[in-house]
């Protein structure tokens, strides 16, 4: 029995060595199990006194690798679906090759911890960095496999009799596409695409619904047709693949299985536009709930392996899995459904005692002794929202630093709740990548109505991930979306508190303050010529690099406080 397990053990191993470079989990602590050192154990937490947003805090969070473990600290209000019981987390992977199409500029390599946390208390393109593969990215996402959760409809639009518009006659109108009321599969998000990435829409778009099973229907909707400010930056692998199309913002419409469309062109239409109609699908089921807790279906702590001691990769994770997991394994344990906060003392903490390390555009790693950055935020990965990542192209995309930040609305309309906010971002995902023909989710992170923070496009939290987000200053900047449409509705607080909470540790990791300012160079948009060295502030707002109401004037007035905020959480005020 022994020879036969040591051999099984002996081949499992080397299927993980064997995994493509592009997509295996990259190193992290070791497991015990494999006959390696383990990790050492961490010192006692503190919590200091700072500004909260909400006053519940988050649930149980799994082991921690590459920092110090965390306390419970105030934390926004967590999902609904979060367990109420400690889960246990499974053990971390190490030895694997780089999940990178190349290496990222590294930040502090933090020392290794590991600690079971305690139980919740209740429910332009030259400036980019040389780590961008040096040959042809993929033109497309990876093939999708026959049991991916979601589905896509894509109907095309046709001419419409003008009784549709209740003029009675009968006649076309060559200026307006649609289809009337008709019976569809089940969907919740909608959008509009077409042939020509760089052919603006002018114009209006409006879709009514019907809820699935319902007889009503709603009232008109407008959908955002100003959408390719959002976006690649012109010239970069990512903005010249021909599986690009020009797109409306998705619009968030609830479940439903009825629809009606009517596209009114101020100008000639754009060729082959097409309504997208995007299911969700359904929530990450719960992984292994301890007993007698509720079975919840987001957010829940990762599984322990059925095969103790052995890869995650190797007990559920697929390659693709484990490459986007992997990229955060110095912050959680592997598989991790999220990142657990860490109090602003445990941040600074782990900073100074990272190995000195010359790290360009990141002087907080040799920082003095108290280095201006704000506390981690508890932040829901990929994994944890339910990120198919077989639809996303292998392998990630890095910028050499963070000057700034952008704050962004998604667009797609307030008529979410909290518990919903998973399946909006698994449906703008697919849209982005199925629909729009981008490599991955655009922002770097989103940011929901009870100020939840989420992992956005893959690479790494901690990393400098080029996104696609504000075009021409996609390099060296991250892009946050507030999930909602903030032109005439007030931001929730607690979301522009998240906003805070995160840019006071994200841009303190690259020694930027929040109240200061930044220059990067345009990649080429409708406000600011490529080339261009444009001046912002640390925290801006999307409608300061390109010409568009993005992030709403109710949010983009918010800016201001959130910069002070956030310098307060960095300790410079």
């Amino acid at each position: 029995m022994r020879a036969s397990l040591a051999s099984s053990i002996a081949v499992t191993c080397a299927a993980a060595l064997a995994l493509p470079v592009s997509l295996a989990a990259p190193a992290a602590a070791v497991p015990s199990a494999l006959g390696l050192p383990q990790a050492v154990s961490a010192l006692p937490s503190t919590t200091p006194a700072e500004p909260q947003p909400l006053s519940a805090p988050p649930p149980t969070a799994p082991h921690t690798t590459g920092e110090l473990p965390p306390t419970p600290p105030v934390a926004p209000r967590p999902l609904s679906e979060l367990p109420s019981a400690p889960q246990a987390a499974p053990p971390v992977v190490s030895g694997l090759p780089s999940t990178s199409d190349a290496a990222p500029p590294a930040l502090p390599e933090l020392p290794s911890t590991s600690q079971a946390a305690p139980p919740a208390a209740g429910g332009s393109a030259g400036e980019q960095a040389s780590t961008q593969p040096a040959g042809p990215q993929a033109a497309g996402a990876l093939p999708p496999a026959p049991d991916l959760p979601g589905s896509t409809q894509s109907l095309p639009l046709g001419p419409l009799a003008g009784s549709t518009r209740g003029m009675g006659d009968g006649e076309v109108d060559a200026g307006e596409q649609g289809l009337t009321r008709r019976d569809v599969r089940p969907f919740s998000l909608v959008g509009v695409v077409w042939d020509d990435p760089a052919a603006p829409l002018h114009g209006t778009v409006q879709v009514r619904t019907r809820a699935t099973g319902g007889a009503g229907w709603s009232a008109w909707q407008d959908v955002e047709t100003h959408n390719e400010e959002h976006g690649a930056d012109p010239d970069t692998a990512e903005g010249t693949t021909r599986t690009l199309r020009g797109s409306t913002a998705p619009l968030w419409v609830g479940d439903s299985d009825g629809v009606e469309i009517r596209v009114h062109g101020e100008e000639p239409l754009p060729t082959g536009l097409r309504l997208e109609l995007v299911d969700p699908g359904e929530d990450p089921a719960p992984e292994a709930p301890a007993a007698g807790a509720p079975r919840n279906r987001t957010a829940a702590a990762p599984a322990a392996p059925t095969t103790p001691g052995l890869p995650a990769v190797l007990a559920g994770l697929s390659a693709a899995e484990a490459a986007a997991s992997g990229v955060n394994s110095q912050l959680t344990a592997f598989g991790a459904t999220w990142i657990p906060a860490l109090s602003k003392e445990k941040t600074e903490l782990a900073i100074r005692q990272a190995p000195p390390r010359t790290v360009a555009h990141a002087p907080v790693a040799n920082a003095a002794a108290k280095p201006y950055i704000g506390p981690r935020p508890k932040i829901i990965t990929r994994k944890g929202w339910g990120a198919d990542e077989r639809l996303r192209e292998k392998g990630f995309v890095y910028t050499k630093t963070i000057k700034a930040a952008f704050v962004h609305h998604s667009a797609t309309g307030n008529n979410y709740t909290c518990s919903q906010a998973p399946s909006v971002l698994r449906s703008i995902y697919r849209y982005h990548v199925k629909s729009s023909g981008w490599r991955d989710f655009g922002y770097n992170f989103a940011v929901d109505k009870c100020g939840n923070i989420y992992e956005g496009r893959a690479g790494g939290v901690a990393k400098p991930v080029l996104g696609a987000h504000t075009l021409g200053f996609n390099t060296n900047s991250m892009g946050i979306a507030v999930l909602g449409t903030y032109s005439r509705s007030a931001p929730p607080a607690a979301a522009v508190t998240a906003i805070a909470r995160l840019t006071a540790w994200k841009l303190g990791l690259h020694g930027v303050n929040p109240k200061g300012s930044a220059y990067l160079v345009s990649g080429g948009g409708n406000r600011y010529r490529k080339g261009t060295t444009v001046r912002f502030s640390a925290i801006a707002g999307h409608r300061d690099g390109f010409a568009t109401e993005c992030p709403g004037v109710r949010l983009y007035n918010k800016l201001p406080t959130t910069r002070t905020t956030s310098a307060k959480y960095q300790g410079r005020l």
